[in-house]
């Protein structure tokens, strides 16, 4: 199979790609990405092999793209960006008891280090030691395959598309946000910013029972 990729600066180049390999889309520098070789972790135990068939593209990831930073998290070597992803499992660990081969899944992003007290209260999402898909020094999942944790791939109803699968990290924000603003029946809200986490929010609130919303954004 070929493939056609482009670097950022608009120079086309062809791409001959064996199911063996594993492409990915890498960030070299500012505004500069090129499609290469990701080898992947081994398999452990408790791991699965997923190819990944739905990335989103989030803020942060423009922040990287375009600053090669995204507040404290500087990036210093070329990495594999996004986040927001789901796909099918192709390889399970002998341990992994619940995920099978063709399973569909949305995929977690963090992983904590699940020995801190944070972890162990359940908070795992403050973890310190949390390494996060597509943030430094961590690579993403804008990739053919990735290997990673099975207990934090979440197999998708039928129901579910493999893209609405990869919209679970950015409406488990919005959930969040409702949650902790105590969102229902008799809230009313103003949501600032259209933006994808904005209208995502704004789709939440609305099934927490919020009866009015109000989303503004700037008009450029």
């Amino acid at each position: 199979m070929v493939i056609k990729g482009h670097l950022s600066d608009g120079e086309a180049e062809e791409y001959s790609v064996t199911e063996a390999e594993n492409l990915a889309v890498w960030l070299l520098g500012i505004k500069a990405l090129r499609i290469q070789q990701y080898n992947l972790p081994s398999l452990g135990p408790y791991d699965v092999k997923i190819r990944i068939k739905a990335v989103g593209i989030c803020g942060s990831d423009i922040h990287h793209f375009k600053n090669m930073r995204l507040a404290s998290f500087v990036i210093k070597r070329p990495m594999v960006l996004g986040h927001e992803c789901a796909g099918i499992v192709e390889q399970a660990g002998i341990q992994v008891k619940f995920l099978t081969i063709g399973d569909r899944v949305s995929l977690e992003p963090g992983i904590s280090c699940r020995q801190c007290q944070l972890c162990k209260d359940g908070r795992y999402n403050l973890c310190r030691e949390m390494k996060f898909f597509g943030s430094p020094p961590t690579n993403g999942a804008l990739a053919n395959q990735v290997v990673h944790p099975a207990d934090l791939c979440f197999k998708l109803p039928d129901n579910v598309s493999l893209e609405e699968g990869a919209m679970c990290e950015p409406l488990s924000v919005s959930i969040h946000a409702c949650r902790r603003a105590n969102v229902g029946r008799e809230t009313k809200l103003i949501i600032i910013g259209a933006g994808t986490i904005g209208l995502v929010t704004m789709l939440a609130a609305r099934a927490f029972g919020s009866p009015k919303i109000v989303i503004v954004d700037i008009d450029d």
